[in-house]
């Protein structure tokens, strides 16, 4: 058959599949449904976008029904991420998937997950298991088509494909989802090791500028205790070969990016502020986590009640949740509202192994590698068995596809390292079992500042930054996690593996972890910037983002204090969608410095207008995001390694910065030394910038908007970039023409290598109001419904788009008000 004629038919059938089965998978809304394993009715309230409160008498029924629930509008999205979690893709989608697979087997989630099972408490393990059984309860009634229509199209290629049951492990598992792509500095680790044997280590260091402490702000104040001296980077013999590392390189980033992009820029906004500084008196919490867009979106809403608060039913709380997992990650109950950031501590270590056969070396002794088996399942193709090796730090993660090439026993001249064979291994936090699976249930629970820190002290992996507010008017800070300590190095580069002395020899304790409670000024900021200074006595990371965002927000915030004006939500929803550009305004000086001419005149003449905002509608945005780009590429990738190019965001918007004053920096000059300084290399990239605009929006800047440019199609997880333009036509939705951008606080971020298309979003917003609930506003990236052109799927989007939030009914009362469906569950 030809190509043509192949798509044709995929055509028809994607257009017969529409027609058939597209409201087949629809869920029952209202009215009585019985589920098995209840033991009495659970009330089912939805509101206009198909957002759910669940009332049920206990909380085992609690969890069964939001189960049920989460397999109504989600079951596919839940069953996709239980086959990456636990290294079964190419179950699904065939051998193309096998490199992921074996990666994913070989780090362990899957079997850590089931050993953090095990080590569950009776009442937790209950939950766990209570909510299993509501969506095995769901799958009982349907397969195929009528779960999802991604079962229908996984049929043209896998037939037979039937969902297993769900256990308590496939929700555990997700935990080490979050983790990985919330992982912090690996890559950062991995590249500094690459351009070291490229750049000079002067070079290396304007790379990695340390945190700008003079000009932005810390989480906390200053700590008494002196931090001493900084540990040195491991000496160019314990580097890692290149070839290992840009292989490793390639299968992290090929890994599923479930919740985003990797990387400096992923991040996300929160803060609180006090009942001091508000209109009601009482708290606001504000909170937008940056995540990579996806159908649906990450985020699931809902609200989960016991009828009668009590010891045995303690639940009143409502928020975001992952659909997979039970309980909210992000929200409130009656007394204390919470919001996430990524924390980013340096939780993951590469390390250079000697490796003989079957050994490996530590102290000068020989000791086995712990092996074991495994096969990967191939849909439509043979089993592929894969060995899995580690040492006692962790799996060696070289060699694990056949793309993923050894150390080189011909190391560069410049490693200094003796013949032998070298492979790398990862310790990394979440491999090891630990409580984090009880830590939601527990500050779902939380009554009051002290019992929420104890919900925060089993929140283990990964670290978050936790912001805090109550009824009574507190606010504080919290960071939560398994941090290590190291007995050297400070795990910027690979380090030795054949020696204890390089390894990791406890954790930061829990007390010892940064925290705030009622400070003096009233509110409380983290995006992901320094949460201390260089005087605190534990190294968290030496990789924290540059800190603009949170800079912006903290002016935002003084700004308003300093004239007197009161918080309400609607100022908090005003500061999430704040698009100030801080690298345009740092360029600003030295713009209206220069003497261009041509097309570099109209450029430099257009922005000197321009208020810095990152607005849709924007030539100037438009203009100066195609000025940043083209400086970049012409400027600075050249001079890095072709895996490593300059991709913007907050450490290039440091980086470059610090770079101004200097004029005469070899960083400014070309290659063939036709660009010799600053002035020049600004008025080139204006030049370029003017022409590419003209080329992408036309020759009458009148015409030009950020928004053309900067635009976001929003992807199914599994098929929206399977290549199959009718497939993806199912289930992808865009593009969207959107504000905001890179280190911006509405961080709709883009990657500069690859264009000006939006790569992470914030993924959801909130505004928590402790003086009503009900007035709380809210919105999520897409829907409720993870069903394609169910009326729920994207309902939310263009609100979203236009940074504009809905309120969300709380209290029993507003519940009953608001609600458009009403589905009774029954035993």
């Amino acid at each position: 058959m030809s190509v043509v004629g192949g798509l044709v038919v995929l055509v028809l059938v994607a257009g017969g599949l529409v027609v058939l089965t597209v409201q087949r998978s629809f869920p029952q809304l209202d009215g009585e449904l019985s589920v098995e394993g209840l033991d009495a009715n659970v009330t089912v309230y939805r509101d206009d976008a198909g957002i759910p409160v669940i009332e049920a008498e206990s909380a085992t029924d609690l969890f069964a029904a939001q189960g049920f629930v989460h397999a109504q509008d989600r079951f596919w999205e839940m069953d996709f991420r239980r086959h990456v979690t636990s290294g079964r893709l190419a179950e699904l989608f065939g051998e193309a998937q096998v490199e992921t697979d074996t990666f994913v087997r070989t780090l362990g989630w899957r079997a850590v997950a089931e050993q953090e099972v095990e080590l569950l408490d009776p009442l937790t393990l209950s939950w766990y298991q209570a909510y299993a059984d509501g969506v095995n309860a769901y799958l009982a009634e349907r397969e195929g088509a009528s779960l999802s229509l991604e079962y229908a199209v996984l049929g043209l290629q896998n037939p037979g494909y039937e969902p297993e049951k769900w256990t308590p492990a496939d929700s555990v598992a997700w935990l080490k989802a979050m983790a990985w792509d919330l992982r912090s500095n690996l890559e950062d680790e991995i590249d500094r090791a690459i351009l070291a044997t490229s750049v000079s280590p002067e070079q290396l260091s304007t790379l990695y500028p340390t945190y700008p402490y003079e000009t932005n702000p810390t989480v906390l104040s200053a700590m008494a205790t002196p931090f001493g001296e900084a540990a040195e980077d491991a000496p160019a013999e314990q580097q890692a070969s290149v070839d290992s590392l840009l292989a490793l390189r390639d299968v992290v980033e090929g890994m599923p990016a479930l919740l985003g992009r990797a990387g400096s820029d992923i991040g996300s906004n929160s803060w609180v502020v006090a009942g001091s500084l508000t209109e009601s008196g009482k708290p606001l919490l504000a909170n937008d986590p940056h995540l990579g867009p996806s159908l649906p979106s990450v985020w699931y809403q809902m609200g989960l009640r016991c009828s009668v608060v009590s010891a045995e039913c303690p639940f009143d709380v409502a928020g975001f949740s992952f659909s997979g997992m039970p309980g909210i990650i992000i929200g409130h109950n009656a007394r204390v509202a919470w919001g996430f950031t990524n924390l980013g501590p340096d939780t993951a270590d590469l390390y250079i192994e000697k490796v003989a056969e079957a050994n490996y070396e530590l102290d000068g002794v020989l000791r086995p590698l712990t092996v074991r088996e495994e096969v990967v399942k191939v849909a439509g193709g043979e089993d592929v068995p894969i060995t899995i090796r580690s040492t006692e730090r962790g799996p060696l993660v070289t060699g694990v596809t056949g793309d993923f090439s050894s150390i080189a026993a011909d190391y560069p001249a410049s490693s200094g390292l003796p013949e032998g064979s070298y492979e790398l291994s990862l310790q990394w936090t979440a491999l090891t079992p630990g409580q984090t699976p009880r830590a939601i249930f527990a500050v779902n629970q939380a009554t009051d500042w002290a019992s929420f820190r104890e919900g925060a002290r089993l929140f283990e992996v990964p670290s978050q930054n936790l912001v805090y507010a109550d009824v009574d008017g507190n606010i504080g800070y919290q960071a939560p996690g398994l941090i290590p300590v190291r007995s050297a190095g400070d795990g910027t580069v690979p380090q030795p593996g054949w020696t204890s002395a390089s390894g990791w020899k406890s954790y930061i304790p829990f007390e010892a972890l940064p925290s705030q409670y009622n400070p003096e000024s009233g509110y409380i900021v983290t995006a992901n910037n320094a949460v201390v200074n260089s005087t605190y006595p534990y190294l968290i990371t030496r990789d924290w983002d540059a800190g603009y965002r949170a800079d912006r927000i903290t002016d935002r915030i003084r700004t308003d204090v300093d004239a007197g004006t009161k918080f309400t939500a609607a100022t908090m929803s005003e500061i999430q969608a704040d698009n100030h550009n801080a690298i345009g305004e740092a360029f600003a000086p030295y713009l209206a410095d220069l003497t261009p001419s041509g097309n570099a005149k109209k450029g430099a003449t257009l922005l000197a207008d321009w208020d810095f905002a990152d607005d849709a509608d924007s030539a100037e945005s438009a203009y100066f995001n195609i000025f940043w780009r083209t400086l970049l590429n012409d400027s600075f990738s050249p001079k890095l390694p072709e895996a490593i190019p300059a991709s913007g965001g907050g450490q290039w918007f440091q980086i470059v910065s610090g770079l101004l004053d200097d004029p005469a920096s070899s960083w400014w000059v070309s290659a063939d030394d036709n660009v010799t300084g600053r002035d020049e290399a600004i008025t080139h990239a204006l030049g370029a910038a003017w022409t590419e605009a003209e080329d992408l929006m036309g020759d009458n800047p009148e015409d030009w908007t950020w928004g053309e440019l900067h635009t976001l199609t929003i992807r199914n997880a599994s098929f929206g970039e399977s290549g199959i333009a009718p497939i993806e036509w199912l289930f992808n939705r865009g593009p969207y023409e959107l504000a905001g951008g890179s280190s911006v606080v509405n961080a709709v971020g883009w990657y500069a290598p690859d264009g000006y298309t939006v790569d992470w979003v914030p993924s959801m917003r909130q505004v928590v109001d402790l003086a009503d609930f009900d007035g709380s506003t809210w919105i999520n990236l897409g829907g409720a419904s993870g069903h394609a052109f169910a009326p729920t799927y994207v309902d939310q989007t263009v609100l979203w788009q236009e940074n504009k939030t809905r309120t969300w009914a709380y209290s029993p009362d507003a519940v009953d008000s608001a609600a458009t469906d009403v589905l009774t569950l029954t035993p």
